[in-house]
């Protein structure tokens, strides 16, 4: 990879890679990268006691239930070894025999099965291309012979809050968390990290918190603060930031599908940023849990709803839309409602539940009646398919809200518009005087109506009580939020822990279902969720209570035994090395140059993009058909605000795995790629960025020495070891020499971006320190939290 690099670069970007690699050897820690077949299921299934949630159930799942599992539809010989019931009956096949005879593994058929090597008989069958490990037919046979218990799903068995267990170190804990953690630690032989090194520990507060490095006087007031709560104090400080809300906004935007533009084939603009000012407002306030989703569900079904619960609805309407002539209307309208449905089962209760729309569920106990009873919920909306003249393109599609001039000064006085105009969001509504039916739709298909449903939720989750709730979208949520629901709760927490840690408890963030991850600390995710419900579902509230915990605030040195013993660091014995999130590493080359502009909310800008990509993926009809630059201020607005066009997304973010926004994501990937080093080594904003911070240090008349240092901290967030620094100024008097030699290549080097020049822009040490900084923005460290 790093051949590939030098050799597509220019001479001045090839000799300043060399030196960026010297750079990378001295000060990054190198470690190892294991494939994820990790040690996991090894560690669950150790021990003398089977359990069927934790050992036999994902065994079962990866390769019994989508034959013998809950789809009738596709069930073979009647048998379904998801039920105690039917895996305890006499074979319809063989009356005198049984799938599963508890206690007695030999008479037990499903053991002569996947033990045989008959292909007429073995199971998994050879044309599935599966097949049983020594290790979990063991573990069957072990199960069986210990009785055979069936367990309901952890996920659907509401969460408790379990005793603190004993642990070998009980003054390690800084709260409850860290007692579940070192407990499993204690069993792996395993101990946890040291404490961080403070300033590498603020860097990761303030990232997380913020999503911005902290600033330099932040730096220096911690560092010098010795006192016992220096860094709650801390905390406390970056959750009261407005920039907190921004922060948060950025996951609760993938989670919402937002963008500014329709998709499909003309994908013009519209205008749902004022959904997005009130995400970033909600954070801000700390908006209690429960009342966030209530009023994004169904803020419009409130008694009296104001104009700010009716906006948090847009919540619902942030998919795509069509514009085409020709289209069928009923189709895209089905389309709409079963994009909403998966949302809210993705996102808020943390469930796949979108291929029950053509059939049961293969996995969990999920029909395709218990689809169309959820989906029935968003099933009454005004909402159209189509709404007419494809040459007509309205910003918001009906039922719609009007952001006036008035709410600006009252209600909405958290939206950042700077006109006079109106702004048309599209909202929530129901039917006032009638009532759409909803059918079942034979295999999903939109003009295929069967049997008529009315709202439900599935009783495997939680039972929706008819006289407790009524049967519209706020029913839904109060369900949602009832206190024996055994998702809500943990879902967010999780989600909460995924942000921080990189994963979550449970590594498959919107999928608690049978073909889940497993919990890889069940207790501390159970003790979470009654004490986050407990707080009055206070956000911050729990995002400090995991801050504040031992187990975030150690170190990320890798340890070769606790490589080998947890490659994927399944259980925290380490704190994660994690590459920051496109948005937070567009805004730390904005925060540490200098750049960054502090305006919040408003309608997204178009920042530097390489030319022709809308318009290779347009219709070449209206307001988006080609792509036009801001220019000023929006320019260094922060990667939250960065205008989304879904069928040409923001290439930047891209590359460093943001979403696409087609649909709803609650996990991102995290990949390593050459784009990505060459987006970091030519991206015009790190050059533009290295080019305004260089000229600010000399402006200042810092010596070279000083400036590099300095630069170092507002990048880096640390002071440079020696030998790093030692690097940077030897490469630095080079690069001052070269400029010198050649003068013309000066103004060549410095002139990238829109940020004027000054008389101190165009000088051989402004070029050569621009150089300088370049390099230390493409060092690892500059973008991972350690």
């Amino acid at each position: 990879m790093k051949l590939f690099i030098i050799n597509n670069l220019s001479k001045p970007r090839k000799h300043m890679l060399r030196h960026l690699t010297q750079i990378l050897l001295v000060s990054i820690l190198i470690f190892t990268s294991c494939s994820e077949k990790a040690s996991e299921a090894d560690v669950l299934t150790s021990g003398d006691q089977v359990s069927y949630n934790f050992h036999v159930r994902p065994i079962l799942s990866d390769n019994c239930f989508a034959c013998h599992g809950p789809d009738e539809n596709k069930r073979e010989s009647g048998l379904r070894l998801d039920s105690e019931e039917s895996a305890y009956a006499a074979l319809k096949e063989n009356p005198g025999a049984h799938a599963i005879v508890p206690g007695n593994p030999a008479k037990s058929e499903i053991v002569a099965r996947i033990e045989s090597t008959d292909a007429s008989e073995m199971m998994p069958p050879p044309e599935s291309n599966l097949k049983l490990s020594a290790t979990e037919i063991e573990t069957i046979k072990k199960w069986i012979k210990q009785g055979a218990k069936y367990e309901p799903h952890w996920a659907f068995v509401p969460p408790t809050k379990s005793p603190l267990p004993k642990t070998s170190n009980a003054e390690w804990a800084n709260n409850e968390i860290d007692h579940f953690v070192l407990a499993k630690l204690d069993q792996l032989g395993l101990k946890p990290n040291e404490p961080a090194d403070k300033m590498l520990l603020l860097k990761r507060l303030s990232l997380d918190l913020t999503g911005l490095p902290p600033t330099m006087e932040l730096m220096r007031s911690y560092e010098a603060d010795d006192s016992e709560n220096a860094t709650e104090k801390i905390i406390d400080k970056l959750l009261s930031k407005p920039s907190f809300g921004e922060r948060m906004a950025v996951l609760w935007m993938d989670i919402a599908r937002y963008s500014d533009s329709y998709g499909y084939q003309d994908d013009n603009i519209r205008t749902q940023w004022p959904y997005r000012d009130w995400v970033i407002h909600a954070f801000n306030k700390n908006l209690p849990y429960d009342t966030f989703i209530t009023w994004q569900l169904a803020g419009d079904l409130l008694p009296n709803a104001n104009k700010e619960q009716i906006l948090a609805t847009a919540f619902n309407r942030n998919h795509k839309y069509t514009e085409e002539g020709g289209v069928i209307p009923e189709e895209y309208r089905v389309e709409y409602i079963l994009d909403k449905t998966n949302t809210f089962s993705k996102a808020i209760i943390g469930m796949t539940v979108e291929c029950a729309q053509c059939h049961d569920h293969k996995y969990d106990p999920i029909s395709q009646e218990n689809y169309f009873q959820m989906y029935s919920f968003f099933n009454n909306t005004p909402e159209q398919g189509y709404e007419g003249d494809v040459s007509v393109s309205k910003p918001a599609k009906h039922p719609i809200m009007w952001v006036e001039k008035e709410d600006l000064e009252g209600i909405l006085d958290f939206v950042n518009h700077q006109d006079t105009s109106k702004i048309m969001v599209s909202v929530m509504d129901d039917f006032k005087d009638t009532l759409r039916q909803t059918y079942i739709l034979d295999r999903g298909i939109y003009d295929q109506p069967t049997t008529m449903v009315t709202p439900s939720t599935p009783e495997a989750i939680l039972k929706f009580d008819e006289n407790k709730y009524p049967k519209n979208r706020l029913g839904l949520a109060q369900w949602t939020f009832a206190e024996d629901n055994p998702l809500t709760a943990r879902v967010f927490v999780n989600l909460m822990w995924q942000e921080f840690f990189g994963a979550g408890i449970v590594r498959s963030a919107g999928d608690f279902g049978m073909q889940g991850k497993l919990p890889t600390h069940p207790e501390l995710l159970d003790w979470l969720a009654v004490d986050f419900r407990e707080s009055g579902w206070d956000v911050k509230y729990l995002i400090k209570k995991i801050l504040s915990s031992a187990t975030y605030q150690q170190s990320a040195t890798v340890d070769k035994n606790k490589i080998e013993a947890d490659p994927d660091n399944f259980y925290l014995a380490r704190y994660p090395r994690i590459r920051l999130n496109a948005e937070h590493i567009r805004d730390l080359v904005l925060a540490s140059s200098g750049l960054i502009s502090d305006e919040i909310g408003g309608p997204s800008v178009k920042p530097y993009q390489p030319e022709g990509l809308w318009e290779a993926a347009t219709s070449g009809r209206g307001e988006l058909a080609e792509y036009r630059q801001d220019i000023g201020n929006d320019l260094y607005r922060r990667g939250l605000y960065t205008f989304i066009k879904l069928t040409s997304p923001p290439p930047k973010p891209i590359i460093f795995d943001g979403s696409n926004r087609d649909v709803c994501e609650v996990t991102r990937n995290r990949t390593n790629t050459p784009l990505q080093a060459l987006a970091m080594l030519n991206d015009p904003l790190i050059l533009e960025a290295s080019r305004v911070l260089a000229n600010n240090l000399i402006r200042e008349g810092k010596e070279d020495d000083e400036a590099i240092k300095e630069a170092f901290f507002k990048i880096i967030c640390r002071a440079p070891k020696e030998e790093e620094l030692a690097l940077l100024i030897e490469y630095h008097q080079e690069e001052l020499k070269r400029f010198k030699q050649k003068p013309e290549t000066i103004l060549e080097t410095v002139k990238a971006g829109e940020f004027p020049l000054d008389q101190f822009s165009d000088t051989p040490e402004t070029a050569a320190l621009m150089q300088v900084l370049v390099a230390i923005y493409n060092v690892e460290e500059a973008i991972t939290k350690t």
